[in-house]
C-alpha cells in the first residue's frame, strides 16, 4: 500500500518537480544529464525509464519505434528539448560547454540507446515467432535440422532409423524426437544445433558427462529446457542489462543462441557441482540454477559469455 501511493505521488508529482529543479541548476534535461553520468546498460537502462514515463507523448513513442525511424525520432527528441547540435558547436569551440556535453555526442549515444531498446523489443518478438512453430515430420527443414543434431553429436555412429530408440542416446524421452520439442516448438531444436556446431567439442564433453551412472541426465532433455529458461528470462526482461552491456547497437537471436550456450555450459558445472541424490530432484536443481542466474542479471556491469 505505501509503495503504491509514493509510486503514485512520485510518479505524478514528485519526479515533475524534481527535474525541473535540476534542469534549472544544470541547464541539460534529464536525458542530457544521464549521458553525461551513466555509461553500459545503466544508461540505456535509465534512458529508457526516462522516456517511458515522460508525459511527451514522442518521447514515449520513442521507445516503441521500428529501426527504420529511430534517426528519425532521435531527430524529434532533440527538438522537444531544444536541442540544437548546430547551435552547440560555436560553444564547444569557444569552451562554453565541454565537449562530453556536446550535443553532437547526445545524438550518437540517443541513437545507440534507441538501437538497443527497440531491438531487445524485437528480438523477442523473433524469438516467440520462433517459438511458436511446432516440429514438423513433414518440413524437409526440420527433419534435415534435426539429423544434423545427430550427426554432430554422434559423428561415428549411423542412426538406424528416423524412429528409434537410439534418440535416448543424445537425451531425448522417446523413439521420435519431435515428441520433445512440444514446449518450445523448433526453438529447442535450433539451439540444440546452435551449441553442438559452434561449441562441438564442448557438447562431445557435456553429452559425455550427462551419462555419468549416478549424475546422468537427459542431454537433449535438459537443452530444450534451458531454451525455455533463456526465453522466460529475455520475455521478463531480465535479459536487458547482459544485452545492454554486451550489444553496442541491435541485438540479434545469434546473441540469444550464444546465452542459451552460457546456460549449457555453465548448467552443467553446476550440475555436477550440486551433485544431485538422483535426477528426480532435477526440478529443484533447475530452479536453485534459474535464481543464480537471475541474481548474476541484476548487476548492472554485467555480460554473461561462455568462456571455454
Amino acid at each position: 500500500m505505501f509503495i503504491s501511493l509514493w509510486e503514485f505521488f512520485y510518479g505524478h508529482f514528485f519526479r515533475f518537480w524534481m527535474k525541473w529543479l535540476l534542469r534549472q541548476m544544470t541547464g541539460k534535461c534529464e536525458l542530457q544529464r544521464i549521458f553525461d553520468t551513466y555509461v553500459g546498460a545503466q544508461r540505456t537502462h535509465r534512458i529508457e525509464n526516462s522516456l517511458t514515463y515522460s508525459k511527451n507523448k514522442v518521447l514515449q513513442k520513442a521507445t516503441h519505434v521500428v529501426q527504420s525511424e529511430v534517426d528519425k525520432y532521435v531527430d524529434d527528441i532533440m527538438k522537444e528539448k531544444n536541442i540544437n547540435p548546430e547551435k552547440d558547436a560555436s560553444s564547444i569551440r569557444r569552451g562554453l560547454i565541454p565537449f562530453l556535453c556536446s550535443q553532437r555526442c547526445f545524438k550518437i549515444c540517443m541513437k545507440m540507446c534507441l538501437l538497443q531498446i527497440t531491438g531487445y523489443k524485437q528480438l523477442y518478438l523473433d524469438v516467440e515467432s520462433v517459438r511458436k512453430r511446432p516440429y514438423d515430420s513433414d518440413n524437409l527443414q526440420h527433419e534435415e535440422l534435426l539429423m544434423k543434431l545427430w550427426n554432430l553429436l554422434m559423428p561415428t555412429k549411423k542412426l538406424n532409423a528416423r524412429i528409434s530408440k537410439q534418440w535416448a542416446e543424445i537425451g531425448f524421452q522417446g523413439d521420435d524426437p519431435k515428441t520433445d520439442f512440444r514446449g518450445m516448438g523448433i526453438l529447442g531444436l535450433i539451439n540444440l544445433v546452435y551449441f553442438s556446431e559452434n561449441y562441438t567439442s564442448e557438447a562431445h564433453q557435456i553429452l559425455s558427462r550427462s551419462n555419468h551412472p549416478k549424475l546422468g541426465y537427459s542431454y537433449a532433455i535438459v537443452g530444450i529446457n534451458l531454451t525455455e529458461m533463456a526465453y522466460s528470462l529475455l520475455k521478463s526482461e531480465a535479459l536487458k542489462f547482459h544485452l545492454y552491456n554486451l550489444v553496442p547497437g541491435i541485438p540479434t537471436m545469434e546473441h540469444f543462441h550464444q546465452f542459451y550456450c552460457y546456460l549449457v555450459y555453465e548448467f552443467d558445472k553446476f550440475w555436477f557441482e550440486e551433485e544431485p541424490e538422483s535426477i528426480m530432484y532435477f526440478n529443484l536443481y533447475r530452479e536453485k540454477f534459474h535464481e543464480k542466474i537471475k541474481g548474476l542479471l541484476l548487476d548492472c556491469n554485467v555480460a554473461l559469455t561462455l568462456k571455454v
